[in-house]
């Protein structure tokens, strides 16, 4: 093998050994069942929930997942989760009634803590940036966004005043897609994002529009993923083509002053992205799975298999994934 032989085959070999050192370990699910709530305490213990009243979880690092079924809401569709710990942990149902339930027992019974029964409710997503402090985010009543928050784990909740709460455009609403479109920074500050016909982020008193795909009710952001006060991302797309590779990641440094798009971006409609470390990211959608090395800039696909949701231990690195006929996964990164 001659040197200039030599060379292009270490390049190529060098340039696949990223994409390699990861692998998507399928584990065991709940067929028949969409997940789209995921929360990750630690290594060994993540609860998921979705739709027909499902809740999961694992104490044992998803060797053995444990589901049960919220008596008396068996038809609800529980979009989003979060997990204090093995006993503790509060579920969103997303439409009328617009409903927050509490379990302290792991989930053998659970409290309602919120109901909404308004015409037109429809709860979106939840995220907590404590034990104590949490936010939901639904969409757009009487041209407001809906927005509550609590202040004692979940256990009661205060709907923010009307006179507070941001005016949305027309055609301009949420996704319930992988609970990740909301994020609450320091001394109860937060930030969401918005699709449809628009696609923005709302921060404090700004509104700041997005370059992704947008204009029609299927189309712009599904998730935000915060590494400081001046660096996000968002992705999204059209999830009616989910294989679309334009549009649908943007990228800023400066507390959205400035976009840029990736240089390679992810390979399809993404519902949701995560940090999985200082320039390492993790984007799922129903097209596939995508990782970053190099803070957005690059993406490589690892999977085909689609996932609506990926989440990081909130104390440790274990990554898990879960989607559409109860599939969940774990990633390993070496």
């Amino acid at each position: 093998m001659n040197n200039r032989i030599f060379g292009w085959w270490l390049l190529l070999l060098l340039a696949s050994m990223p994409a390699m050192a990861q692998r998507i370990i399928e584990l065991e699910g709940k067929p028949g069942i969409s997940i789209r709530g995921m929360s990750v305490v630690n290594d060994r213990i993540a609860w998921v929930s979705g739709s027909k009243g499902t809740i999961g979880r694992t104490s044992n690092g998803g060797k053995t997942w444990t589901f049960l079924t919220v008596k008396g809401y068996e038809n609800r569709d529980f979009r989003d989760i979060e997990a204090f710990d093995i006993a503790t942990a509060v579920i969103m149902a997303i439409d009328e009634p617009a409903l927050i339930l509490r379990t302290h027992d792991g989930g053998a019974s659970w409290q309602p803590v919120y109901q909404n029964p308004n015409k037109g409710m429809f709860l979106d997503a939840m995220q907590f940036r404590n034990k104590k402090d949490g936010i939901v985010l639904g969409d757009p009543i009487n041209g407001k966004f809906f927005l509550a928050s609590t202040h004692d784990g979940g256990r009661s909740w205060q709907d923010l005043p009307a006179t507070v709460l941001p005016q949305a455009d027309s055609g301009e609403a949420c996704f319930a897609a992988s609970g990740t479109n909301i994020r609450m920074l320091q001394h109860d500050q937060f930030q969401f994002i918005t699709g449809g016909l628009k696609s923005r982020v709302f921060l404090d008193n700004r509104v700041i529009d997005l370059p992704l795909l947008q204009g029609q009710t299927t189309t712009g952001a599904n998730s935000i993923a915060v590494r400081s006060k001046n660096k996000w991302i968002v992705v999204g797309g059209d999830f009616a083509r989910d294989t679309l590779q334009q549009g649908n990641a943007a990228l800023t440094r400066d507390g959205g002053k400035t976009w840029t798009s990736p240089r390679s971006g992810p390979f399809g409609y993404r519902s949701c992205v995560i940090y999985a470390g200082r320039k390492k990211l993790v984007a799922c959608g129903t097209s596939g799975v995508d990782i970053s090395l190099d803070g957005g800039r690059t993406w490589q696909n690892i999977s085909k298999t689609g996932y609506h949701v990926v989440q990081q231990a909130k104390d440790g690195k274990a990554i898990y994934l879960a989607g559409g006929n109860g599939r969940l996964a774990k990633l390993s990164w070496k």
